[in-house]
């Protein structure tokens, strides 16, 4: 596996501007969640910039300057760059402003960020923005429909081009609801986490909410940004296999996989122990919504009233990619 670098930036002073009170520990939170998995191995080797006060400012130069090295590093597999502070958009595009800009277009252009991820020769290019009015990354000038997204890039943003980002408690909403999914909120069946995952946490999360995260990206697959444990052992989720010879095929119950000895029919047969292991991985695969009852509303019915299960459409994705030799 190739390295993976992450530049983090959270911009709370500004000189010449309105401060902002969440940025900086937004940022120390998403380097906290990227530069180790669940379980301490490495994951992103991490850069990270913040601005509190006048002595620790970060010019516009500065931040110009490391969005290039990030982009520029040869032989990266994942080049990420995450920024939470101020945003401006105009008519010729959108720009995130450092702490010494005096006006919303004396910022880097985003036009410039996505030129210098564009040429990036790293596999995967993603971009995170937690600032106001950083939908427009990506768009063309005067072309509102046009996006520029080339191979490899994914931007993920806190709002559409037109609106402002949210803060509550201190913290960026936005960022707040990513570090939760890469807490582990967004993990797939095998722990891993990618930016789709994480927008369809955020987007989920905010609900009816005004703001309005985007995501817009050109891939073959997603990328994983960080691993946690599973929600399932690996042999649990291989044995899917073991127990539907096909994706559609379903699987007999009856009251012998039931271990519950109370609430049995008089005459039903006792629980067998065999079965009953059985019993509680499929009710694990129902957990995570695998599997389900046909014609019964429980797995406890189904197995009583010896009904089947079948797998959903979500158990026979997994079941394709087992069958693959894909996990």
């Amino acid at each position: 596996m190739g390295m993976k670098l992450a530049l983090i930036v959270g911009i709370n002073y500004y000189e010449h501007g309105s401060g902002l009170t969440g940025c900086v520990n937004d940022a120390y939170s998403v380097e906290s969640m990227l530069k180790r998995n669940d379980g301490g191995s490495i994951n992103f080797e991490c850069n990270l910039l913040t601005a509190s006060g006048k002595p620790d400012s970060i010019s516009r130069a500065k931040l110009k300057d490391s969005i290039a090295q990030l982009f520029n590093t040869p032989s990266l597999e994942t080049a990420l760059f995450y920024f939470a502070g101020h945003g401006h958009i105009e008519s010729i595009g959108g720009y995130i402003l450092a702490s010494d800009a005096r006006r919303g277009d004396e910022g880097v252009s985003l036009g410039e960020i996505m030129t210098m991820a564009n040429e990036s020769t790293a596999i995967n290019k993603i971009i995170i923005l937690d600032s106001c009015h950083s939908g427009i990354a990506g768009a063309t000038p005067g072309k509102d429909k046009l996006s520029v997204v080339a191979d490899g890039m994914t931007i993920l943003t806190a709002s559409r081009a037109d609106q402002a980002a949210g803060e509550k408690n201190g913290s960026g909403v936005f960022t707040s609801l990513m570090v939760d999914a890469l807490s582990g909120g967004a993990a797939d069946l095998v722990g891993h986490i990618t930016p789709g995952s994480i927008y369809a946490h955020i987007d989920k999360s905010l609900g009816g909410w005004e703001q309005r995260p985007i995501f817009k990206t050109n891939i073959q697959k997603f990328v994983s940004l960080r691993e946690v444990t599973p929600p399932i052992s690996r042999d649990d989720l291989l044995s899917l296999t073991d127990y539907f010879p096909k994706a559609t095929s379903e699987f007999h119950l009856d009251p012998t996989f039931e271990p519950e000895k109370r609430g049995r029919k008089k005459g039903a047969p006792a629980p067998i122990e065999e079965h009953t292991k059985i019993f509680a991985r499929l009710q694990k695969f129902n957990r995570l919504n695998l599997l389900v009852p046909v014609g019964a509303p429980h797995m406890w019915h189904a197995a009583m009233e010896s009904k089947k299960c079948k797998l959903t459409t979500l158990g026979q994705h997994y079941w394709q990619l087992i069958a693959r030799g894909r996990l």
